[in-house]
């Protein structure tokens, strides 16, 4: 650098040959920082040629044109005159937009998982998954008039789940469908898997038995006997009498449930603000307090 600096120093002073030795220190300068540089430069270019040969998630597609539609939403808005954003919302403008996108952030966090094995290994981690291999599928029905399939699927798992009795459970089929189950408790796996097990349940064992299997007396104990867990399929399986062929897992199939849906919903319908009182936006009533001072006019700056 100091060399630079006298070679640019000598050739504004018009030294003889200052252009010269200027140029040489210049082109000595660019290869220094382009050895600290280059090798950043090459290995961000070559992770993100490894990205792109990566496969795209199954539920990219659908997000990014949501994603358009939302956008042109909001162009057509801003094209029309509407303000893009007011300053101030109203109480029930302000739920449905925190509403709309934590719902958004929702299906964002279980289509990730759902894409990514490396997401929801971590889902895994965190209790709020398992996966492993059904080692027994029994049929049943349910109590009601009109009786419904509800198979009960014995699953061997190294995971452990914050399980609690009944708790909802989501997996996506085979064939992309959802289905839901629930949790009907612990099996002995040595039972469950065919052979004759020869240890007894312990006449002190803390654990209710529901159809043979030992339910969670409270959240986050997967640690049953055998790390066996029973779960109750309660939908997708079609509208008949029998589960349609390829929606009840098989012995040995590998499978994975979330204790997150796949697609949550949104909240509670909200009033119109018309029909809120007026401490939450809508229009005041004779029993309202005696207003203070109007606030100032709306002006350009009150939009972003």
């Amino acid at each position: 650098m100091a060399r630079y600096d006298a070679a640019r120093a000598e050739a504004s002073q018009g030294v003889a040959g200052g252009e010269a030795r200027l140029r040489l220190a210049e082109a000595e300068l660019r290869g220094l920082i382009a050895s600290q540089l280059r090798p950043t430069w090459d290995a961000l270019w070559h992770g993100v040629d490894l990205l792109r040969a990566l496969p795209e998630g199954a539920r990219v597609a659908d997000r990014w044109k949501r994603d358009r539609w939302s956008y042109t939403g909001h162009r057509d808005r801003v094209r029309a005159g509407e303000p893009p954003q007011p300053k101030l919302d109203d109480a029930v403008t302000a739920a449905q937009k925190l509403a709309a996108r934590e719902t958004a952030q929702a299906q964002l966090d279980a289509h990730e998982a759902l894409d990514d094995p490396l997401v929801m290994a971590g889902r895994r981690l965190a209790g709020e998954a398992f996966a492993g291999e059904v080692i027994d599928v029994e049929m049943a029905w349910s109590d009601a008039k009109v009786p419904r399939p509800r198979p009960l699927v014995t699953i061997r798992t190294e995971d452990r789940p914050h399980l609690a009795e009944r708790v909802k459970l989501h997996r996506v089929t085979e064939d992309g469908r959802a289905q839901s189950g629930e949790f009907a408790g612990f099996a002995d796996m040595d039972g469950a898997d065919g052979s004759d097990g020869s240890d007894e349940t312990d006449e002190t064992d803390e654990t209710d038995e529901t159809d043979g299997a030992d339910v969670a007396q409270g959240p986050g104990d997967a640690g049953g006997p055998g790390r066996a867990l029973v779960v109750r399929l309660t939908g997708g399986m079609g509208r008949g009498k029998q589960p349609e062929p390829g929606t009840v897992p098989e012995k040995g199939d590998r499978v994975c449930w979330t204790l997150f849906e796949h697609a949550p919903r949104g909240g509670p319908e909200l009033p119109d603000p018309e029909s809120t009182p007026w401490t939450h936006g809508g229009p005041p009533d004779a029993a309202a307090p005696a207003q203070g001072a109007q606030p100032d006019p709306m002006t350009e700056e009150d939009y972003l």
